[in-house]
């Protein structure tokens, strides 16, 4: 036998694939829409507002709208001016207090108190007071970090910064 040439082979090459980088993608991808995904669901305030009491009329006593309203006003030289209720239906008059231990924080948590009280009274638990700050053009905005201070030290769940305020309460501010 002849020697005959002997066939030219090529070099078998390895069909297996590195997939480390993929699954390192991968993982990374999904952490990513993981994180984007909880970072795009809205963020929600639960706001506890009175019922609406449609037979109410004129606020009595036995009318839940604004029985849970406490509003301070806050004026020049540290002036505080506070009222429960709706102004021109106060549950109690206006006072005027200061920024001390006895004064703003004590009356608020006896506002609170009697709010919480009256709330379970009527079958609703738990429903505290609705605290609207409205601080003036010439307050200062120290006395406005105080204010949302005693809020957190009365556990205040519900209270909100108003801007405007109505033509009798800036007559409330000017004559005290």
């Amino acid at each position: 036998m002849k020697n005959l040439p002997k066939k030219i082979r090529s070099k078998k090459l390895s069909s297996r694939v590195d997939l480390t980088a993929m699954v390192s993608v991968s993982f990374l991808l999904i952490i990513f829409f993981m994180v984007v995904g909880e970072l795009s669901k809205p963020k929600t305030l639960a706001l506890s507002l009175p019922d609406r009491d449609r037979g109410c009329g004129e606020p009595t006593a036995g009318c839940y709208i604004g029985n849970r309203f406490y509003t301070v006003l806050l004026g020049e030289n540290d002036k505080i001016i506070t009222y429960t209720g709706i102004l021109n239906y106060p549950i109690k008059k206006t006072n005027e207090t200061n920024y001390s231990e006895n004064g703003f924080r004590n009356e608020l948590n006896i506002v609170n108190k009697k709010i919480l009280e009256y709330s379970a009274a009527i079958g609703k638990p738990n429903q505290g007071a609705i605290v609207f700050i409205k601080p003036s053009n010439k307050s200062n905005y120290g006395n406005l970090v105080n204010i949302l201070e005693e809020m957190r030290l009365a556990n205040i769940e519900s209270y909100a910064i108003v801007d405007e305020f109505t033509p009798e309460e800036s007559k409330l501010l000017a004559f005290n």
